[in-house]
């Protein structure tokens, strides 16, 4: 009878352990860093973050990159401001051949204040959440060139199967503590185009990721 009982709290584990990864869509990446990055893979700044899976369009690999804030000699400079400038990759990666997908760049420019330009590690994730056997691919950053307590600008991009969809708006900044509860300013948020005519799944996750890292 014992026996029985340890079967079925097996099976019940294993049945809610498979739920549980097709939720966040099934598919796994694999972290890269320095030392487990393909040969090919090019990138400006430093390395922050990658990854690398496998889907139907074949073998993937994203990193983000940041340059930290430095003076870029590109940029028009009116003041003593400085600069600072964030790069994510898409590559394919065939028969050990790399070739470009896909690349998104933003910049502070010529900044005489604090700045504020990097990507939030937490966001950066694949999923599959259509189930199509094609990765959706979620990367999250914050900017700004502000002396106060201003909240920053948030972008939130997701590729899948080389189609943009963004998602833009504010993080949130706290103003203070009224009556033991956190006062924010900031946390709006817009979906363009695509997001509004995408699957209702991209959107819940998108707010679900963006709720998580808007502080």
């Amino acid at each position: 009878m014992r026996g029985k009982i340890f079967q079925i709290l097996i099976s019940a584990t294993i049945a809610l352990t498979t739920f549980k990864s097709s939720a966040q869509g099934g598919m796994k990446a694999i972290t890269l860093n320095q030392k487990n990055l393909p040969a090919g893979i090019k990138y400006e700044g430093k390395l922050k973050k990658g990854l690398r899976w496998t889907d139907k369009n074949g073998g993937n690999v994203v990193i983000t990159s940041e340059t930290g804030i430095h003076r870029n000699e590109k940029f028009a400079h009116e003041s003593d401001g400085e600069d600072a400038e964030l790069f994510a990759y898409h590559y394919i990666v065939k028969n050990n051949k790399v070739t470009t997908g896909w690349k998104i760049y933003d910049y502070i420019s010529d900044c005489p204040l604090d700045i504020t330009a990097t990507f939030t590690d937490a966001a950066f994730q694949i999923t599959d959440l259509n189930k199509n056997g094609i990765a959706e691919i979620w990367i999250l950053y914050k900017t700004a060139c502000s002396g106060d307590v201003s909240p920053a600008d948030m972008k939130l991009i997701m590729y899948e199967n080389g189609k943009k969809f963004a998602m833009r708006g504010t993080g949130k900044a706290l103003l203070g503590i009224e009556k033991g509860v956190k006062q924010y300013d900031g946390g709006e948020y817009t979906f363009d185009k695509a997001f509004t005519g995408a699957p209702e799944s991209f959107r819940a996750f998108a707010k679900k990721l963006w709720n998580a890292n808007a502080i």
